[in-house]
Protein backbone atom coordinates (compact mmCIF):
# COMPACT_ATOMS: atom_id res chain seq x y z
CA UNK A 1 0.00 0.00 0.00
CA UNK A 2 1.35 3.42 -0.97
CA UNK A 3 2.13 5.98 1.70
CA UNK A 4 -0.09 9.03 1.77
CA UNK A 5 0.26 12.38 3.44
CA UNK A 6 -2.40 14.76 4.67
CA UNK A 7 -1.91 18.19 3.07
CA UNK A 8 -4.06 21.27 3.63
CA UNK A 9 -5.65 22.82 0.55
CA UNK A 10 -3.30 25.16 -1.27
CA UNK A 11 -5.88 27.95 -1.16
CA UNK A 12 -6.72 27.55 2.54
CA UNK A 13 -7.38 30.89 4.21
CA UNK A 14 -7.95 32.92 1.05
CA UNK A 15 -11.05 35.06 0.73
CA UNK A 16 -13.49 34.03 -2.04
CA UNK A 17 -12.40 36.92 -4.25
CA UNK A 18 -8.70 36.13 -3.80
CA UNK A 19 -9.34 32.42 -4.19
CA UNK A 20 -10.91 32.87 -7.64
CA UNK A 21 -7.79 34.66 -8.89
CA UNK A 22 -5.25 32.43 -7.19
CA UNK A 23 -3.04 29.98 -9.08
CA UNK A 24 -3.27 27.83 -5.94
CA UNK A 25 -7.07 27.46 -6.24
CA UNK A 26 -8.46 23.98 -5.69
CA UNK A 27 -11.93 22.93 -6.76
CA UNK A 28 -13.55 21.36 -3.72
CA UNK A 29 -16.81 19.40 -3.89
CA UNK A 30 -18.93 22.34 -5.08
CA UNK A 31 -16.46 23.20 -7.81
CA UNK A 32 -16.26 19.59 -8.98
CA UNK A 33 -20.04 19.28 -9.17
CA UNK A 34 -20.53 22.58 -11.01
CA UNK A 35 -17.70 21.84 -13.41
CA UNK A 36 -19.08 18.37 -14.20
CA UNK A 37 -22.51 19.87 -14.94
CA UNK A 38 -20.94 22.53 -17.15
CA UNK A 39 -18.87 19.95 -19.07
CA UNK A 40 -21.96 17.89 -19.88
CA UNK A 41 -23.78 20.98 -21.10
CA UNK A 42 -20.87 22.10 -23.27
CA UNK A 43 -20.48 18.67 -24.84
CA UNK A 44 -24.17 18.64 -25.68
CA UNK A 45 -24.04 22.15 -27.15
CA UNK A 46 -20.94 21.48 -29.26
CA UNK A 47 -22.35 18.22 -30.57
CA UNK A 48 -25.85 19.50 -31.33
CA UNK A 49 -25.05 22.95 -32.73
CA UNK A 50 -21.56 22.53 -34.19
CA UNK A 51 -21.37 18.82 -35.04
CA UNK A 52 -18.19 18.66 -32.96
CA UNK A 53 -15.82 15.90 -34.11
CA UNK A 54 -12.58 14.70 -32.50
CA UNK A 55 -9.87 12.90 -34.46
CA UNK A 56 -6.82 11.35 -32.79
CA UNK A 57 -8.24 10.92 -29.29
CA UNK A 58 -5.98 7.86 -28.95
CA UNK A 59 -3.01 10.27 -28.81
CA UNK A 60 -4.11 11.61 -25.44
CA UNK A 61 -1.96 10.29 -22.55
CA UNK A 62 -3.73 7.71 -20.42
CA UNK A 63 -3.35 9.80 -17.26
CA UNK A 64 -2.34 13.34 -16.28
CA UNK A 65 -0.15 15.32 -16.06
CA UNK A 66 -0.02 16.71 -19.59
CA UNK A 67 -0.52 19.95 -21.49
CA UNK A 68 -2.95 20.45 -24.39
CA UNK A 69 -1.82 23.11 -26.88
CA UNK A 70 -3.71 24.41 -29.92
CA UNK A 71 -4.18 27.30 -32.31
CA UNK A 72 -6.39 30.04 -30.88
CA UNK A 73 -9.09 32.00 -32.70
CA UNK A 74 -12.22 31.76 -30.53
CA UNK A 75 -13.67 31.57 -27.02
CA UNK A 76 -14.86 28.10 -28.07
CA UNK A 77 -11.28 26.81 -28.22
CA UNK A 78 -10.81 26.02 -24.53
CA UNK A 79 -14.32 24.57 -24.31
CA UNK A 80 -13.65 22.27 -27.26
CA UNK A 81 -10.34 21.00 -25.87
CA UNK A 82 -11.89 20.38 -22.45
CA UNK A 83 -14.84 18.59 -24.09
CA UNK A 84 -12.44 16.11 -25.70
CA UNK A 85 -11.18 14.93 -22.29
CA UNK A 86 -12.69 12.14 -20.23
CA UNK A 87 -12.39 10.78 -16.70
CA UNK A 88 -9.58 11.98 -14.46
CA UNK A 89 -8.13 14.21 -17.16
CA UNK A 90 -11.43 16.07 -17.55
CA UNK A 91 -11.78 16.60 -13.81
CA UNK A 92 -8.23 17.89 -13.44
CA UNK A 93 -8.17 20.15 -16.50
CA UNK A 94 -7.45 23.85 -16.08
CA UNK A 95 -7.74 26.29 -18.97
CA UNK A 96 -5.24 29.13 -18.87
CA UNK A 97 -7.41 32.26 -19.26
CA UNK A 98 -6.56 35.94 -19.67
CA UNK A 99 -6.84 37.47 -16.21
CA UNK A 100 -7.87 40.88 -17.49
CA UNK A 101 -10.83 39.34 -19.34
CA UNK A 102 -12.01 36.39 -17.24
CA UNK A 103 -11.09 37.63 -13.75
CA UNK A 104 -12.02 41.31 -14.07
CA UNK A 105 -14.92 41.22 -11.59
CA UNK A 106 -16.33 38.80 -8.97
CA UNK A 107 -19.21 37.50 -11.11
CA UNK A 108 -17.06 36.67 -14.14
CA UNK A 109 -14.32 35.32 -11.85
CA UNK A 110 -16.79 32.93 -10.20
CA UNK A 111 -17.99 31.67 -13.56
CA UNK A 112 -14.43 31.18 -14.85
CA UNK A 113 -13.39 29.39 -11.68
CA UNK A 114 -16.42 27.15 -11.14
CA UNK A 115 -17.66 26.48 -14.68
CA UNK A 116 -14.52 26.23 -16.80
CA UNK A 117 -12.01 25.74 -13.95
CA UNK A 118 -9.80 28.46 -15.43
CA UNK A 119 -6.57 29.75 -13.92
CA UNK A 120 -5.59 33.38 -14.60
CA UNK A 121 -2.66 34.42 -16.76
CA UNK A 122 -2.06 38.15 -16.50
CA UNK A 123 -0.89 39.28 -19.91
CA UNK A 124 2.15 41.52 -19.68
CA UNK A 125 2.58 41.10 -15.93
CA UNK A 126 2.92 37.40 -15.20
CA UNK A 127 5.94 36.88 -12.96
CA UNK A 128 8.52 34.10 -13.15
CA UNK A 129 7.30 32.99 -9.73
CA UNK A 130 3.78 32.52 -11.13
CA UNK A 131 5.01 30.24 -13.91
CA UNK A 132 7.22 28.34 -11.45
CA UNK A 133 4.14 27.77 -9.27
CA UNK A 134 2.16 26.52 -12.27
CA UNK A 135 5.03 24.20 -13.26
CA UNK A 136 5.18 22.76 -9.75
CA UNK A 137 1.41 22.21 -9.51
CA UNK A 138 1.22 20.60 -12.95
CA UNK A 139 3.59 17.84 -11.88
CA UNK A 140 2.75 17.45 -8.19
CA UNK A 141 -1.05 17.60 -8.52
CA UNK A 142 -1.03 15.71 -11.83
CA UNK A 143 -3.10 18.28 -13.69
CA UNK A 144 -3.99 18.97 -17.30
CA UNK A 145 -3.32 22.46 -18.60
CA UNK A 146 -5.14 23.81 -21.65
CA UNK A 147 -2.87 26.43 -23.14
CA UNK A 148 -2.78 28.70 -26.20
CA UNK A 149 0.82 29.86 -26.64
CA UNK A 150 -0.06 32.53 -29.23
CA UNK A 151 -1.17 34.62 -26.27
CA UNK A 152 -4.36 35.98 -27.85
CA UNK A 153 -7.08 35.01 -30.31
CA UNK A 154 -6.33 35.37 -34.00
CA UNK A 155 -8.53 37.90 -35.76
CA UNK A 156 -7.86 36.63 -39.30
CA UNK A 157 -7.37 32.90 -38.70
CA UNK A 158 -3.59 32.99 -39.17
CA UNK A 159 -1.63 31.39 -36.34
CA UNK A 160 0.91 33.65 -34.62
CA UNK A 161 4.31 32.45 -33.33
CA UNK A 162 4.22 30.62 -30.01
CA UNK A 163 5.51 32.41 -26.93
CA UNK A 164 8.11 30.71 -24.69
CA UNK A 165 5.92 30.47 -21.56
CA UNK A 166 5.00 26.91 -22.53
CA UNK A 167 8.66 25.95 -22.27
CA UNK A 168 8.84 27.33 -18.75
CA UNK A 169 6.21 24.78 -17.73
CA UNK A 170 7.67 21.62 -19.25
CA UNK A 171 11.34 22.05 -20.26
CA UNK A 172 13.49 19.38 -18.63
CA UNK A 173 10.50 17.22 -17.63
CA UNK A 174 8.78 14.12 -19.01
CA UNK A 175 5.38 15.85 -18.99
CA UNK A 176 3.79 15.35 -22.44
CA UNK A 177 2.73 18.29 -24.57
CA UNK A 178 -0.13 17.31 -26.89
CA UNK A 179 -0.40 19.43 -30.07
CA UNK A 180 -3.92 20.01 -31.39
CA UNK A 181 -5.54 21.79 -34.31
CA UNK A 182 -9.00 23.36 -34.11
CA UNK A 183 -10.84 23.85 -37.40
CA UNK A 184 -13.93 26.00 -37.69
CA UNK A 185 -13.77 27.72 -34.29
CA UNK A 186 -13.22 31.17 -35.77
CA UNK A 187 -16.31 30.82 -37.94
CA UNK A 188 -18.32 29.43 -35.02
CA UNK A 189 -17.38 32.27 -32.66
CA UNK A 190 -15.04 34.92 -34.09
CA UNK A 191 -13.21 37.26 -31.76
CA UNK A 192 -15.20 40.19 -33.14
CA UNK A 193 -18.56 38.64 -32.15
CA UNK A 194 -20.16 38.83 -28.70
CA UNK A 195 -21.96 35.49 -29.12
CA UNK A 196 -21.31 32.15 -30.86
CA UNK A 197 -22.80 31.37 -34.25
CA UNK A 198 -24.59 27.99 -34.25
CA UNK A 199 -24.53 25.48 -37.07
CA UNK A 200 -20.93 26.21 -38.04
CA UNK A 201 -18.99 22.91 -37.96
CA UNK A 202 -16.17 22.50 -35.46
CA UNK A 203 -13.52 19.79 -35.37
CA UNK A 204 -10.45 18.97 -33.29
CA UNK A 205 -7.41 17.00 -34.44
CA UNK A 206 -5.13 15.66 -31.68
CA UNK A 207 -1.54 14.85 -32.61
CA UNK A 208 1.05 12.56 -31.00
CA UNK A 209 2.45 13.93 -27.72
CA UNK A 210 5.84 15.62 -27.52
CA UNK A 211 8.29 15.39 -24.61
CA UNK A 212 11.07 17.80 -23.73
CA UNK A 213 13.12 16.04 -21.06
CA UNK A 214 16.34 17.07 -22.86
CA UNK A 215 15.38 20.74 -23.20
CA UNK A 216 17.27 23.08 -20.91
CA UNK A 217 15.18 24.96 -18.38
CA UNK A 218 16.46 28.33 -19.57
CA UNK A 219 15.53 30.92 -22.19
CA UNK A 220 17.02 28.96 -25.10
CA UNK A 221 15.31 25.77 -23.95
CA UNK A 222 11.94 27.50 -23.54
CA UNK A 223 12.16 28.93 -27.03
CA UNK A 224 13.06 25.53 -28.49
CA UNK A 225 10.02 23.96 -26.79
CA UNK A 226 7.76 26.68 -28.16
CA UNK A 227 9.17 26.36 -31.68
CA UNK A 228 8.91 22.55 -31.77
CA UNK A 229 5.34 22.62 -30.48
CA UNK A 230 4.34 25.35 -32.93
CA UNK A 231 5.67 23.25 -35.81
CA UNK A 232 3.75 20.20 -34.56
CA UNK A 233 0.50 22.19 -34.34
CA UNK A 234 0.97 23.66 -37.83
CA UNK A 235 1.52 20.19 -39.28
CA UNK A 236 -1.96 19.17 -38.08
CA UNK A 237 -3.68 21.90 -40.11
CA UNK A 238 -5.71 20.57 -43.08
Amino acid sequence: MQDWHLRPARDLGLSPADRFKSLAREQGLVGLALNATWRRGVRGYLSALHGFRVTGRENLPAEPPFVLVANHASHLDALALAAALRGTAARRAHAMAAGDLFFANPAVSAFAAYAINALPVWRGRSRRADLDAMRHRLAEDRLVYILFPEGTRSRDGAMAPFQPGLGMLVAGTEIPVVPCWLEGAREAWPAQSATPRPFRPLSLTIGPPLRFAEAANDKAGWQSVAAATENAVRRLAP
